[in-house]
């Protein structure tokens, strides 16, 4: 657990809560969008079976109130005049009439459900067409239909099924919503109208009293419960933003709103961001276009499951004691070695952008007695930094050709070796900021702003500036083109 308590001048202050996948975390946002106070929690993952991925929804909150009882101390909470939420994607939170959790929230990361995406698109003519994405097991609704199949009393029960970050609304409000961005992942929402479809909801075998009324991110939904407000001082109706999806909230973190603004995401996940105005789907593509958390405005987006959770794996699996120790491993070979490491498929529980994979598995390809732990280290960036590159390349050309720089966020921005890695392989520009590990927080605190009646321009201005910027070398770029050429037949050959 971590917590910063800067000391600042009085000022009204805006609560951001982002509800990641290995942690919660929690930022106060002054009115000139400084982050003032944080605050975090980690949070475990449940892997019961292979490709099972699941979270009980009371740590979740159990974190949320630990981190607002220290962030909220000391007069702080008696400042907040908004509330925005931030969480990850897909997770299926089910509840029963009294609002009871039936069983663990199974998350983005779980592909059980890769048999139930076959009857998504067998049970609807031009299903992909309304719903502007491929079926994939990550998603909310054939996880539903997985439950109905194999656990068919539990999908009885259901009354409510809620996005993780909903969830913590309703125990901080009493009130259930979500948010257009959110609700782009359930495969249950007709994007361009930015409302539940109906014949997406009968394909999964739901009604629409099932789920909650969809509202634009930055509109208040709800506010914060009496007793709440007066375990943490926070006045009496402070209202609480619907929210966004944890890459919608980032974007809105850092300012990336306008077409061909993005950012690149080294989380647990892995993602290419960038937003647009207006609707593009490209299903084929394996590409997922989403509504963005300002009305009128929608993204596109590349995910890939495993990112920075590939660097803890092969941080394990070498037996270092840390993921910054194994990354100086990496940092200290030659030029010569890196070019003669083996290839790493970053497939550890399948893959959604480009393959919509389930079965993808990860690899090493020409390992040697020669490759010792930092050889391995250095595969395993090198082969996420492939996969997000085979992500950029699935958008549009006229929308890469509006890029100009990519913010960096998430904990794997930590890494300058990773960072300058990342930039040579894409070839754009990344701009690390110094508040690149909490983007979302960050965005959700704005959304929050929102909510309170801040005036978009006075929320949105721009972040605080870059802490550096990493241009792609043009030195040793025809190499990684061959390496990344290689990368993608070995996926083909294994396939």
């Amino acid at each position: 657990m971590s917590s910063s308590q800067p000391s600042v001048p009085a000022a009204d202050l805006f609560l951001g809560i982002d509800l990641g996948t290995s942690e919660l975390k929690t930022v106060l946002l002054d009115d000139q969008g400084r982050v003032v106070r944080s605050a975090s929690a980690p949070l475990a993952l449940r892997h019961p079976r292979p490709g099972w991925s699941e979270q009980d929804p009371g740590d979740w909150w159990g974190a949320c109130t630990d981190c607002l009882d220290r962030l909220c101390a000391e007069g702080f909470g008696a400042r907040v005049r908004g509330i925005g939420l931030s969480g990850q994607m897909h997770g299926a939170v089910l509840l029963d009439r009294a609002r009871d959790v039936i069983r663990p929230a199974i998350l983005w990361n779980d592909t059980r459900s890769a048999a139930q995406c076959r009857t998504l698109r067998e049970s609807l003519d031009g299903f992909e067409g309304i719903a502007g994405n491929l079926a994939m097991p990550g998603f909310t609704a054939p996880k539903l239909l997985w439950l109905r199949e194999h656990a068919p009393r539990e999908f009885e029960r259901v009354d409510l099924v809620m996005l993780p970050k909903d969830y913590l609304r309703l125990r901080l409000s009493g009130e259930a919503a979500t948010d257009a961005s959110d609700a782009s992942g359930t495969l249950w929402l007709d994007i361009a109208r930015r409302d539940w479809s109906s014949a997406l909801l009968r394909a999964g075998g739901m009604r629409r009293e099932q789920v909650p009324p969809v509202l634009e991110a930055c509109a208040p939904a709800g506010a914060l419960r009496r007793e709440l407000a007066e375990r943490w001082s926070i006045p009496a109706g402070t209202p609480i933003a619907a929210g966004a999806g944890d890459n919608a909230a980032a974007a809105v973190g850092t300012g990336a709103i306008a077409p061909g603004e993005g950012f690149v995401s080294l989380g647990t996940s892995g993602v290419v961001f960038v937003a647009t105005d207006r609707y593009q789907p490209d299903p084929a593509s394996a590409l997922h276009s989403f509504c963005h958390a300002l009305p009128g405005t929608w993204h596109q987006m590349s995910v890939m499951l495993s990112a920075a959770e590939c660097l803890r794996w092969v941080t394990r699996l070498c037996g270092q004691p840390d993921e910054a120790h194994a990354l100086a491993g990496a940092a200290s070979l030659s030029p010569a070695q890196r070019a003669a490491a083996p290839l790493f498929l970053p497939y550890l529980g399948g893959e959604r952008t480009p393959h919509n994979d389930a079965l993808a598995r990860a690899m090493f390809h020409g390992l040697g007695h020669e490759h010792d732990a930092a050889a391995l280290v250095w595969s395993v960036i090198e082969g996420v930094a492939f996969g997000l590159r085979d992500g950029l390349s699935c958008m549009p050309e006229a929308l890469r050709a509006r890029i100009g720089v990519l913010d960096l966020v998430g904990g794997g921005a930590r890494s300058e070796l990773w960072a300058q890695l990342l930039a040579d392989v894409l070839e754009v520009p990344l701009r690390l900021r110094a508040d690149a590990a909490g983007g979302a927080a960050v965005g959700a605190a704005r959304l929050g702003a929102l909510a309170a009646g801040r005036a978009l321009e006075q929320v949105l201005r721009a972040p605080a500036s870059a802490q550096r910027v990493f241009e792609p070398a043009t030195e040793g770029r025809q190499a990684l083109r061959e390496r990344h050429a290689r990368f993608r037949e070995l996926y083909a050959a294994c396939r």
